[in-house]
């Protein structure tokens, strides 16, 4: 078992809007944290932003007990003055990276009556405007949610939901993709790809095929707060702005939830101004990572539970008409070929009366 964790890493100049991508960096890896802890026997792959982003979208709708719970949750809140066109920047200053699309979506039953003012902040924040779908018709619903996220994902998430994972009870689906398609700036030789041992997390062996690189890269040798040795090297991709930072610790039986416990967007700023290019050798593992979790019990543990919860839940600002459900799925595929590098990932809140 191999626990990954895979970032964009984006130098964006302003302070406000570093501001908010620190904020929500942290949310995504709090949930990560909780993911991690809760799938010892399975790689999880997450987007920060994603998770950030389409749970932004619900508190947008959100009012009273409801909103400040996610606001204390999250850590930010876009309801408050100034923050839509911040999540309109960040979001641009993401999309116009190249190789990179992020894409919001909102399918709504065609008979619901969204609230004027939630129509307007969606549009503000995230430019997306709902899309009518005959929930009715479940099967005929996942088909056009499904040709959207496939449509947004380059193709590859043709199938996001099963058939069964709707009822005609659903009023509302939340959407975000994340699609990135980029060359490493120094490729792996393919024939430098070798069969070697690889340490699990469970402590056995495996043989996997290893891409070798030797050169020059970004790299730093760190302490947890309890004590634990880990290095960091970061793996560019062409144009610098993005990257792969790899993390693990030096010796094999440390848990990678040491780690991930660690993590937060100051750490990932301090490996950056710390780190320094030297020579070194890099062996990676060839791989292909599936993660599909529901990101429920996570957000109970975070102290979201009353968001669940039909009696407490308050998302009125979506749509006065009815008493929302939420509900919460995401699925996401990284592949790592020889020279390249592929990451994608959707996520769904489905709302139900």
């Amino acid at each position: 078992m191999l626990c990954v964790y895979i970032f964009l890493v984006l130098a964006l100049s302003r302070v406000g809007l570093s501001s908010l991508q620190d904020k929500q960096t942290d949310f995504g890896l709090k949930v990560f944290y909780q993911l991690a802890q809760e799938s010892t026997d399975k790689n999880v792959v997450l987007s920060p932003y994603g998770v950030a982003s389409v749970l932004a979208m619900a508190q947008l709708g959100a009012n009273g007990n409801t909103s400040k719970a996610l606001t204390t949750a999250m850590g930010f809140s876009l309801q408050e003055r100034g923050m839509l066109r911040q999540q309109w920047l960040l979001q641009r200053g993401l999309s116009t990276e190249e190789g990179v699309e992020i894409a919001n979506g909102v399918m709504v039953e065609r008979k619901m009556n969204l609230e004027k003012r939630y129509h307007r902040t969606l549009a503000k924040a995230f430019k997306t405007n709902p899309h009518q779908v005959d929930f009715t018709k479940p099967d005929q619903a996942i088909s056009v949610i499904n040709a959207w996220v496939s449509d947004h994902t380059a193709g590859l998430i043709p199938e996001f939901l099963q058939s069964g994972s709707l009822t005609d009870q659903t009023r509302l689906i939340l959407l975000n993709a994340l699609h990135f398609q980029g060359l490493w700036k120094i490729p792996f030789d393919p024939k430098l790809t070798q069969e070697r041992m690889f340490h699990c997390a469970n402590g056995s062996t495996v043989p996997v095929h290893m891409m070798r690189i030797t050169n020059r890269f970004n790299y730093g040798e760190f302490v947890t707060a309890d004590g634990v040795d880990y290095d960091v090297i970061e793996v560019p991709y062409e144009g610098d702005l993005l990257s792969m930072l790899l993390v693990s610790p030096f010796e094999p039986e440390v848990p990678l939830s040491t780690l991930s416990a660690d993590l937060s967007s100051q750490k990932i700023r301090q490996w950056r101004t710390e780190l320094r290019n030297v020579r070194r050798q890099l062996a990676l593992p060839r791989f292909t990572l599936d993660s599909e979790v529901n990101l429920k019990t996570a957000l109970v543990n975070m102290g979201l539970g009353d968001i669940f919860n039909p009696a407490t839940a308050d998302f009125t600002r979506i749509t006065c008409k009815s008493t929302f459900l939420l509900n919460v799925h995401l699925s996401g595929v990284t592949v790592v070929p020889e020279v390249q590098q592929v990451i994608y990932q959707s996520e769904s809140w489905r709302f139900d009366p």
